[in-house]
């Protein structure tokens, strides 16, 4: 009789879990495992900064399952229109620009907190929109170009320098996931503002960096995802590297491959 009660309520149990599963088959919590119905559309923004671009968009034409285009600032005034967004799943940010309107200010907030736009920065984007506050909160740190007062406190200005070798450390995180700990030649940036509140990526101990080089945090509905390395081919040629873009463009997009 006890034997006969156990492997009642056991179906019984498993069927009420198939039949939740059906109703429920994502968690909430979880990125998206449904087939998209169309490629991951990116947008690449760059300007205000030379790079090589032949090296630099073959990173994104490697990476399947996404199409992208680019858009050169400052002038792109219709970039973050509702319009537009209906255009592109993620933002990429390569470029090092201070002007932005009012109106695109709007836009791009609203975009990220209401809408979930998925976020990536990458290097030197992090020096971006000085004068506008909100951006620091929006990627989660700011590299200052000179002395500032912000927010009623005093930040100096940071530090770079080319052609370094960098051990990076890898912290677990869907974005990291499948790189390990690797080498890398690039650019540091020392003395940059970092939010208490972002869930460290990348770290790394040298003398002329911050500790922490890569982070993910929320911005309203969006996902942000910042990597400080990508100064130029050596970094753009970097298979640890390239996953690391290719995974942060995924994750903030909510999907998987």
């Amino acid at each position: 009789m006890i034997c006969r009660f156990s492997r009642m309520h056991f179906f019984l149990a498993w069927y009420l879990l198939a039949g939740l599963l059906m109703l429920f088959p994502h968690s909430p919590f979880s990125m998206s495992t449904t087939p998209p119905d169309h490629p991951l559309r990116v947008l690449v923004i760059t300007g205000g900064h030379d790079f090589e671009r032949t090296p630099f968009f073959a990173m994104f034409q490697a990476i399947s399952g996404i199409e992208w285009k680019e858009a050169v600032q400052p002038g792109a005034n219709d970039l973050y229109t509702p319009d537009e967004a209906r255009k592109y799943d993620v933002i990429v940010l390569y470029d090092f620009v201070q002007e932005i309107t009012e109106q695109q200010k709007q836009n791009l907030m609203w975009l990220l907190k209401e809408e979930g736009k998925g976020l990536v920065g990458l290097h030197h984007c992090i020096g971006d929109y000085q004068d506008w506050p909100e951006f620091r909160r929006i990627l989660g740190g700011r590299y200052y170009l000179s002395k500032r007062n912000e927010g009623g406190i005093e930040y100096q200005q940071g530090e770079f320098l080319h052609d370094q070798r960098m051990a990076v450390q890898i912290v677990p995180h869907p974005v990291t996931e499948g790189v390990k700990h690797f080498e890398i030649n690039d650019e540091t940036y020392k003395g940059f503002y970092l939010d208490p509140g972002i869930t460290e990526l990348l770290r790394i101990d040298h003398p002329k960096s911050g500790r922490v080089i890569g982070w993910a945090h929320q911005y309203g509905k969006s996902r942000v995802v910042y990597l400080q390395p990508g100064h130029g081919p050596a970094a753009y040629a970097n298979p640890s590297y390239r996953q690391l873009v290719e995974n942060a463009i995924y994750w903030a997009a909510g999907r998987t491959r």
